[in-house]
């Protein structure tokens, strides 16, 4: 892989995983609050996620490989990187635990209940992600700040 291939993967799925997550939050949320009934607002969200979070695990992938690829091959390891570089990396493990964790905790705990046709204990699962979701877009966009501005501090 060249560095410049890396740069490519790692904007590209940076951009897929903050962007979806702006989109889910700031505008289909909202709308599907406005306009649906808690059921099937509550699978359409399962929906969505099952979806979307093919994409993430890309990312949480891609991301992590695809940033060591271009520590190595520019700066030759962690030592010689600047603090912009070393706050990105520590904040990017932080949203792909946090990620996990929606993943494997309140995900599964919405989709069983959807399946057990448990509306309250599907609705407090969606409430736990909407929440996990928001400090993972907030650190997003303190990566993307750190990523444009970092260099210049």
């Amino acid at each position: 892989m060249t560095v410049p291939v890396a740069i490519a993967l790692h904007l590209l799925t940076s951009t897929i995983w903050v962007g979806g997550m702006f989109f889910a939050y700031m505008a289909l949320r909202p709308a599907a609050a406005e306009i649906l009934e808690p059921s099937v607002r509550l699978e359409l969200w399962s929906q969505t996620f099952k979806r979307f979070f093919l994409w993430v695990w890309l990312a949480v992938i891609l991301i992590p490989l695809s940033g060591y690829w271009m520590i190595l091959q520019v700066w030759g390891s962690f030592s010689t990187i600047g603090l912009d570089l070393k706050m990105m990396h520590i904040i990017g493990w932080v949203m792909i635990l946090i990620f996990m964790f929606v993943f494997v905790v309140p995900y599964r705990r919405l989709k069983q209940a959807l399946s057990d046709s448990d509306l309250n204990s599907a609705a407090n699962a969606l409430a736990l992600i909407r929440k996990l979701v928001a400090l993972n877009l907030t650190l997003g966009f303190i990566v993307i700040i750190i990523a444009g501005a970092g260099r210049y501090w």
